[in-house]
């Protein structure tokens, strides 16, 4: 059984584990560190099996949409990350929608996510450009780039480009 929590001080190390595992290199790992120690609106779940390993974690961090009338503020969701031999056993999904459930409750108006368009619509994600977003990092697929928008009053009027933290610009 695998419990979806909030991420813990003691958690650093096995969730830098994880994502090294997950992505094969050190960057998103870099990037969940930087975060911890300066994002007091992160939100950072962990999954835990019942013995207390951490197989899973998942990052939400504030994103910008800055539009030509106004800017909102919302998240960006990544990384997302599985140890490799628990993958595929929907430890990846329930991250998310825990997330997406908390952020729902907390009144935030839009996440984007940079992810594969075969996974992220199963939680409602659709290409942000449908939505007049835009991606910060210019030549990325247009499908690859997707916003579920959780508060339609709050984005009504509101486009332009989505921005991630500057923490990532490092790893794209």
């Amino acid at each position: 059984m695998i419990t979806i929590r909030i991420e813990r001080p003691q958690d650093a190390a096995p969730v830098r584990m994880v994502n090294e595992q997950a992505f094969g290199r050190a960057a998103e790992a870099d990037i969940v560190d930087r975060l911890r120690g300066t994002c007091g609106d992160c939100l950072s779940l962990a999954a835990e099996e019942e013995d207390g390993d951490v197989v899973g974690h998942v990052l939400f961090s504030p994103a910008i949409v800055e539009g030509h009338e106004s800017s909102v503020v919302g998240m960006g969701l990544a990384p997302l990350a599985v140890m490799p031999s628990r993958q595929r056993q929907g430890i990846g999904s329930a991250l998310v929608r825990r997330g997406l459930e908390t952020l729902r409750e907390r009144g935030c108006p839009f996440v984007v996510v940079l992810g594969h368009p075969d996974y992220y619509p199963r939680f409602g994600f659709e290409r942000a450009s449908a939505h007049g977003l835009a991606c910060q990092w210019a030549g990325l697929p247009d499908d690859a780039f997707m916003t579920l928008i959780l508060d339609a009053g709050a984005m009504e009027g509101v486009s332009g480009v989505a921005a991630y933290r500057a923490e990532f610009n490092e790893a794209v």
